[in-house]
């Protein structure tokens, strides 16, 4: 059976580090994000429904395409999928240069 067609919760058949992590992740990380990404694939794990939790399985309901996308960088990427990724969001507006002083991004040296 291809990985594709397989539930979520046989894909993401946990090692007790792999889940150790994750609980620490959970209870610990300083990201609030990490905290609630970590929380969600262990409740996907225990037997629970994406959908469900996505829905009313965290503090706050998420769209289940955003469960799907944290699941699926975490089959493929581990731990470090669960993070931002660099370059991610939006830039400085404020550029400081280092030769005594900066400018204002866009804005006329005359």
């Amino acid at each position: 059976m291809p990985a594709y067609e397989k539930k979520w919760t046989e894909r993401l058949a946990l090692t007790a580090k792999a889940r150790q992590e994750l609980e620490q992740l959970r209870d610990h990380s300083p990201k609030a994000y990490v905290r609630e990404r970590a929380a969600s694939i262990l409740k996907v794990a225990a037997g629970q429904e994406p959908e469900q939790v996505a829905e009313a399985g965290l503090l706050k309901r998420r769209d289940r395409d955003s469960l799907y996308r944290w699941l699926a960088r975490y089959v493929e990427e581990g731990v470090s999928g669960l993070y931002v990724r660099t370059g991610r969001g939006r830039k400085p507006a404020f550029f400081p240069s280092g030769s005594g002083g900066g400018t204002r991004a866009g804005a006329d040296d005359a």
